[in-house]
């Protein structure tokens, strides 16, 4: 019994930690979720906490969970008319923008490689491992786009964040198939064609969108017809969510895909008991970043991964500046968009936990020499949160967007009752 006290002692201080944490960042400037993953370094074996873990089986299961929670919490605050307004752009980013990142970085990565002479512990051909530092680095996070987009306070078209956020709720399914295909390849070179690639990515996608609308369909109707005391609302939903989760990835669909989808039929769906729903998701996806952050921070050795700055400087400098611009001006400018919207959106391209979690994937498939590509990409997370997170604001403004206020404070006042108006 002690081994359990222990340990429910050590996550909750931890946890307690993390909030403050993230209090003292918020006030400071600091990205939050940055300090999320200093304080899982602190505490991990590299640092003066010397809690020893490194159970990537675990870390694959808590970051399935923790993410399908922040995926579904931004399904459930997307309206319908953000979706009509930017869906295009936004899928446009989220497929072939992410398509086009990982080949980019990849190409770059292998050409420093090149002219450094350099020769990683790679048993396989080295532009499999630029893919998957590609494919990992390609999509951003949606908790940490939201997060600083709302901190920056500035004031940008509504269009643009929303293509923002909307991206960051869709590209990770396409990330993930870029990791799997590569992964796929390595354990069986040459055991899939060019059509097998293309109808596993049909059964992710399609499988993912359909499962995603009907679960979130008859979850909806559950929560509308089940008569449950309203605190059992929000339980149900996450059950619902986690369940439909694990029903897509056990289908060979995207999980991820079919959690967002869900979280946006539910909340348009006019349901009376949203707005608990809605509170209880968004305490709950600060707690799922929390452990996310936490944990993977834990996973890292400060002393293994500084060697990788250098590399994680230069991939982040090809994604952040070079890949995503190509990307951005690729898929938006046809939409209407004009440059400097674009280049904000370039910049405001935020890696966060999903590039350290892909890594996972071909670790636990038993890639050989798969265990080197934890270090390189978290120094590349690190990169984007220090680089980004902390410039948002001052590029808003070099652009031409002025400084405003709070995003929550902007929506529009509601319309006075009607005796206030019939005496204005």
């Amino acid at each position: 019994m002690e081994p359990a006290h222990h340990l429910l002692l050590l996550g909750g201080f931890l946890g307690l930690l993390g909030i403050a944490a993230g209090l003292v960042s918020a006030r400071l400037g600091t990205p939050v979720l940055l300090a999320f993953l200093a304080l899982g370094m602190l505490a991990g074996k590299g640092g003066p906490g010397g809690i020893v873990f490194d159970d990537f089986r675990a870390a694959y299961l808590i970051g399935s969970a923790a993410l399908a929670i922040i995926l579904f919490e931004g399904g459930l605050k997307t309206r319908r008319a953000t979706l009509r307004l930017v869906l295009w752009p936004a899928l446009a980013l989220a497929t072939a923008g992410v398509a086009i990142i990982a080949v980019l970085v990849a190409a770059f990565f292998v050409l420093v490689l090149f002219l450094l002479s350099a020769s990683p512990p790679w048993p396989h051909p080295v532009w499999a491992l630029a893919l998957l530092i590609g494919a990992a680095v390609a999509p951003t996070d949606a908790a940490a786009v939201s997060l600083m987009l709302r901190r920056a306070r500035v004031v940008v078209p509504e269009r643009v964040t929303a293509v923002l956020e909307v991206e960051s709720g869709l590209n990770d399914p396409v990330a993930v198939f870029l990791t799997m295909l590569v992964t796929h390849w390595l354990l069986s070179p040459g055991g899939m064609t060019a059509g097998q690639g293309a109808l596993l990515l049909v059964q992710e996608m399609a499988g993912g969108a359909i499962m995603g609308i009907a679960g979130g369909r008859a979850l909806l109707f559950a929560l509308r017809r089940i008569r449950v005391e309203a605190a059992l609302c929000p339980a149900l939903a996450l059950m619902g969510a986690l369940a439909l989760f694990g029903a897509a990835q056990s289908a060979g669909a995207s999980g991820f895909l079919a959690v967002y989808l869900a979280g946006v039929v539910i909340g348009n769906g006019g349901l009376g008991a949203r707005a608990g729903v809605e509170h209880f998701f968004e305490a709950f996806g600060w707690l799922a970043q929390i452990v996310l952050f936490l944990m993977f921070g834990l996973l890292a050795t400060p002393q293994e991964i500084l060697p990788s700055s250098l590399v994680g400087l230069i991939a982040i400098v090809a994604a952040g500046l070079l890949a995503r611009s190509v990307a951005c001006s690729a898929c938006l400018l046809p939409f209407g968009f004009t440059l400097r919207e674009t280049a904000f959106a370039s910049w405001v391209g935020l890696r966060g936990a999903v590039p350290i979690y892909l890594t996972t994937i071909p670790l636990l498939a038993g890639v050989e020499g798969a265990h080197i590509l934890f270090e390189p990409t978290f120094a590349i997370v690190v990169i984007s949160l220090l680089a980004q997170g902390w410039t948002i604001a001052p590029v808003a403004r070099l652009l031409g967007f002025p400084r405003g206020a709070d995003r929550r404070s902007q929506a529009p006042a509601p319309d006075p009752p009607p005796a206030v108006r019939r005496r204005g």
